[in-house]
C-alpha cells in the first residue's frame, strides 16, 4: 500500500478531485479486457503534461510504480497494476485534438483522444487516418500507439506506427522529451518514437502524437467471397494480393465460426461454406475500384470460390460486414471461455498456419474458430474452453503454446496487434533469443533504471 503522505502529495500535484482512492475507484481501473483484476493503491488523472512530469519525478524518488492507462479496452494486461502502484489515467483530461495542419496533412493530439472522434474529426474536413482497431469506438490513440494497435484497414493502409510522425512523453525521472518531427525525412538522431511504440507504458508516458494524414478515398465498394475450405480461402488471399489487388480489408471467417453466426445470430451464410473472405475497396476512380473487383473475383474464383458478391448499396455492405463484426460474440456457442491470440504469419503461410492450427486443437480435444485479419496475415486463434474446468484450462494453454512455436517457425509473431502485456509474457522466450531479451531488458533500464515504470510487463 501506498502510504497517506504519498496521496496527499498527488493531490497536491493534480488537485484533490484527481486522485481516487476510494474502492469503487479502485475496482473500476483494475482490470481490462482480460477480466484479470489487480486493484491499484490509487488512481491519478493528470491534467496536462507538466502534471505528469511531475507525479513521475515524485514517483521516481520514492520507487512508486506507475501504470499509464488510455480505456483500459486491451487484451493482453498492458494497464493492469499487477505490481500495485497508482494507475496514471489519461483519458479524463488529456484527450484534446490539439490541431489539424491542412498543409502538411498532420494533426497533433493528446494520448487519451478516442481514435473513433479522431478519425471522424479529420474526415470532416477530407482527411483520413486509417488505424481502426476493433474498440475504435472507444479505445484511444495513446492507448494505440503503446500498443501498436492495427485493425481491418492494415491491409491497405498499414498500422498505427506507419501514421506516428512524432511523439512527446515524459520519461520516468520527470524530464519531457521530443522523438520525432512534423517533417516526412528525419534520420538525425536514434528512432525514439519507434522504440516508444509498442512498449506498452513500460518506457515513459506518452503527452502528445503527431499523426500522418492521408486525403479520404471518394469511393468504396465492399465484397464477399464464399469458400467451399479454409485452405482455398487462404490461398485467395495472398495470390490475388500478389496478382495485383490492394484491398482495404480482407477479413475471413472460417466454418465454425459461421456455424456460430447461423446458430446463434442466424445470419444468412451459406451452411456448406468452409471460409468466408470479406472486405473493401477503395479508391478515387470507379474505374480504380472496379479493377480491384475483378481482380480479387478472379483470383477468388480460381482458387476455388463458388461465389462473389459484390454490395449493392450501402445497406447490403452493412449485411456482409455485420458476420465479422459479430464473430467473436458468436463463437461463445463453443465454451464458456475462450483463450484468444492474434497471431501473425506471412501470407504464404496462412494455409499452413491454419493447417496446423486445427491439427493441435484436435490434438487436445477442442474448438478452435478462427477468424480475422487476412489481409494481413493476423489470424485471431480462439481455443475455447469450459472456464470452470481446470484441467481444461491447462490443455488450452498447452494448445495455445504450441501453437505459438508453430507460429514462430513459420516466420511469424507472437502477437500482431494484441501487445504482450502479462498474457503473453511467459511465452516471450518462444520468439526472442536470450540476446534479444537482455537487449529489450538493457533498453528499459536506460529509460527506466529504477523500473517504476509499468513494471515486469513484456517479460522484462
Amino acid at each position: 500500500m501506498i502510504d497517506a503522505v504519498h496521496i496527499e502529495k498527488f493531490k497536491q500535484i493534480v488537485t484533490e478531485q484527481n486522485v481516487k482512492s476510494d474502492k469503487a475507484h479502485l475496482i473500476a481501473y483494475c482490470y481490462d479486457a482480460t477480466k484479470t483484476r489487480f486493484e491499484p493503491d490509487a488512481v491519478v488523472f493528470p491534467r496536462d503534461e507538466q502534471d505528469v512530469s511531475k507525479i513521475l519525478a515524485y514517483c521516481n524518488e520514492h520507487k512508486i510504480i506507475v501504470v499509464p492507462r488510455g480505456a483500459g479496452s486491451g487484451f493482453t494486461g498492458g494497464a493492469l497494476p499487477a505490481s500495485g502502484g497508482i494507475v496514471l489515467s489519461l483519458e479524463r483530461h488529456m484527450n484534446k485534438l490539439i490541431e489539424i495542419d491542412m498543409q502538411n496533412m498532420v494533426a497533433v493530439v493528446q494520448p487519451g483522444l478516442v481514435n473513433m472522434t479522431f478519425q471522424e474529426a479529420v474526415e470532416e474536413v477530407g482527411l483520413f487516418y486509417p488505424p481502426d482497431p476493433a474498440s475504435q469506438e472507444y479505445s484511444t490513440l495513446g492507448g494505440n500507439v503503446s500498443e501498436n494497435a492495427g485493425g481491418m484497414r492494415a491491409a491497405k493502409y498499414g498500422i498505427t506506427k506507419d501514421y506516428v510522425m512524432a511523439l512527446k512523453a515524459v520519461l520516468p525521472n520527470g524530464e519531457i522529451i521530443r522523438a520525432g518531427k512534423k517533417t516526412i525525412k528525419d534520420v538525425a538522431g536514434y528512432n525514439v518514437a519507434g522504440i516508444l511504440i509498442a512498449s506498452e507504458g513500460t518506457l515513459a508516458v506518452i503527452t502528445e502524437i503527431t499523426l500522418k494524414l492521408i486525403p479520404k478515398p471518394k469511393y468504396k465498394q465492399t465484397y464477399m467471397g464464399i469458400f467451399p475450405d479454409v485452405s482455398s480461402a487462404m490461398n485467395a488471399v495472398f495470390k490475388s494480393l500478389a496478382s495485383g489487388a490492394n484491398p482495404v480489408a480482407m477479413e475471413f471467417l472460417d466454418a465454425l465460426v459461421i456455424k456460430a453466426l447461423r446458430e446463434k445470430l442466424n445470419v444468412d451464410l451459406p451452411e456448406d461454406a468452409g471460409a468466408v473472405l470479406v472486405g473493401d475497396v477503395d479508391g478515387n476512380l470507379t474505374d480504380e475500384v472496379k479493377f480491384q473487383l475483378e481482380t480479387l473475383e478472379k483470383s477468388f474464383k480460381e482458387n476455388g470460390a463458388t461465389d462473389f458478391i459484390i454490395a449493392k448499396d450501402d445497406q447490403h455492405a452493412q449485411q456482409l460486414w455485420y458476420a465479422r463484426r459479430n464473430a467473436s460474440p458468436s463463437i461463445t456457442i463453443f465454451g464458456s471461455k475462450k483463450l484468444n491470440e492474434d497471431i501473425s504469419v506471412p501470407r504464404s503461410k496462412l494455409p499452413i498456419a491454419l493447417e496446423k492450427i486445427y491439427a493441435i486443437s484436435d490434438k487436445y480435444g477442442l474448438v478452435t474458430p478462427c477468424f480475422g485479419h487476412s489481409g494481413d496475415g493476423n489470424i485471431h486463434v480462439n481455443v475455447m474452453v469450459d472456464g470452470s474446468d481446470e484441467k481444461e484450462l491447462e490443455k488450452g494453454h498447452k494448445a495455445i503454446e504450441e501453437i505459438f512455436t508453430m507460429v514462430v517457425e513459420l516466420g511469424g509473431t507472437l502477437s500482431g496487434e494484441h501487445g504482450i502485456g502479462t498474457a503473453k509474457a511467459p511465452y516471450m522466450g518462444i520468439a526472442f533469443s536470450n540476446a534479444e531479451m537482455e537487449l529489450f531488458r538493457t533498453i528499459k533500464k536506460a529509460f527506466d533504471p529504477n523500473n517504476i515504470l509499468n513494471p515486469f510487463k513484456m517479460g522484462l
